[in-house]
């Protein structure tokens, strides 16, 4: 097996530490390079501070095969990026002819002046080698230093972007005899990831050195993600195939799918498949659950509709449940989604019915219903299945924790059906 290709990713640029803007740079060059084979073993921020620009460069030149960097490569004078790397590399500026046409060119073709400070762009390490960015002035550029590839980019996006895709994943290709990865992901549902790791913990540890196992926890989720490494698509893809259909039956009542599948996905694929469909009423969740069912394309062959009756009079009036239910038990009760789901159920012809009621925070709780108390049903005509969920008090997590959880729910009431 090849030896891994290792790349750091240095972000360049005090708005990044303020917080003033998301750094989606390093997460699309990750992805980049995952592709092709390269591990991204570290990223770093750092401000527009010469000498933590010069601590983060010294600690890269040690740990990596390829540094990727982005930001400060403006024409103006907080832009510090090419001056620090000349620096670092015991290099001069001096001015690229070919990248002051370049500018020259991209200034005419817009109808603007090229003013002596954008000439300044063109002005680069000795050192580098020029690389064009055809839709932005800041350039490119890459150098090779004791064994190292080096690459600055702009930190605008889509200049970041067009650089990478034209001209530095190429060379990269070029320049490094890169290994194959290949990623399957095992997605699940109603588990912890304790619980989960417990449950594969022999076939973990049996798995080949080369496929590695990551959980990947998230609101109601877990999913696995299987990684090999070796020199192969086809090989990998085969051997992960092998390593899943021995997981499978471990946690069969847990996966909902693989891949790019989402829950709400898998279930409207599954709706499909029965030729049903569903009806929701949902109270805490003031309308994210319908959200998530109707965000997936082609949901209407399976989605009848939903009423949402946040408060209780609604929840007679639209839906008809029991004004004694509600009285005596409350709007977050057992009694009260049970009826809710029926109801639901039938005024839509759907086969299931969904109902959500609970305390989403982060007031209105009491000692007995306290915030985060939810109560959740699926009705299918014949039978009810419900659950109480204790969840934050965060109340947007809470909104997401209950969807997730009553997504689950109708996945259990239709294998509970299949079987």
């Amino acid at each position: 097996m090849h030896k891994p290709v290792t790349a750091e990713i240095i972000s360049i640029g005090d708005e990044l530490l303020y917080g003033q803007i998301l750094d989606t740079n390093s997460k699309w060059l990750s992805e980049e390079m995952d592709k092709i084979g390269v591990r991204v073993t570290r990223k770093t921020t750092v401000g527009d501070d010469p000498q933590a620009m010069n601590r983060a460069y010294e600690a890269a030149s040690r740990e990596v095969d390829i540094v990727l960097m982005t930001g400060g490569l403006g024409p103006t004078k907080d832009d510090l990026t090419k001056h620090v790397l000349a620096d670092f590399f015991n290099a001069s500026i001096k001015l690229f002819p070919e990248a002051l046409e370049d500018l020259r060119n991209f200034f005419e073709s817009r109808g603007k002046e090229l003013t002596p400070t954008n000439q300044s762009q063109a002005n680069l390490p000795s050192n580098c080698t020029y690389i064009k960015n055809a839709v932005g002035t800041a350039p490119g550029m890459w150098f090779e230093e004791n064994g190292v590839v080096w690459m600055s980019m702009p930190g605008v996006p889509h200049e970041m972007r067009y650089l990478m895709e034209n001209a530095v994943i190429p060379k990269i290709k070029e320049k490094f005899k890169l290994p194959v990865i290949y990623h399957k992901l095992i997605k699940t549902i109603g588990i912890g990831e304790s619980w989960l790791s417990d449950k594969i913990s022999v076939w973990e540890e049996q798995l080949p050195s080369h496929i590695r196992l990551a959980y990947l926890p998230s609101l109601g989720e877990v999913k696995l993600r299987l990684t090999a490494f070796g020199e192969s698509l086809q090989t990998l893809a085969e051997e992960v195939k092998e390593q899943t259909i021995k997981l499978e039956p471990l946690i069969s009542e847990y996966i909902y799918g693989y891949d790019t599948d989402s829950i709400a996905s898998s279930l409207g694929h599954e709706l499909i498949q029965r030729k049903e469909n569903l009806a929701i009423a949902e109270s805490c969740t003031g309308g994210y659950l319908t959200h998530v069912v109707t965000s997936i394309p082609g949901s209407s062959n399976y989605y009848n509709g939903s009423i949402v009756p946040y408060h209780n009079d609604f929840k007679e009036q639209l839906l008809g449940v029991n004004p004694n239910t509600l009285s005596t038990k409350g709007a977050v009760s057992e009694e009260t989604v049970i009826e809710m789901s029926k109801q639901v159920r039938l005024k839509f012809n759907a086969t299931y019915g969904l109902a959500t009621s609970g305390i989403a925070g982060p007031g209105g709780g009491t000692t007995e219903k306290p915030v985060g108390l939810v109560w959740i049903a699926c009705h299918d005509g014949k039978n009810c299945r419900t659950r109480k969920l204790q969840l934050t008090k965060d109340r947007l997590i809470n909104i997401q924790l209950t969807s997730t959880a009553s997504l689950n729910l109708l996945r259990e009431t239709i294998l509970q059906n299949t079987k």
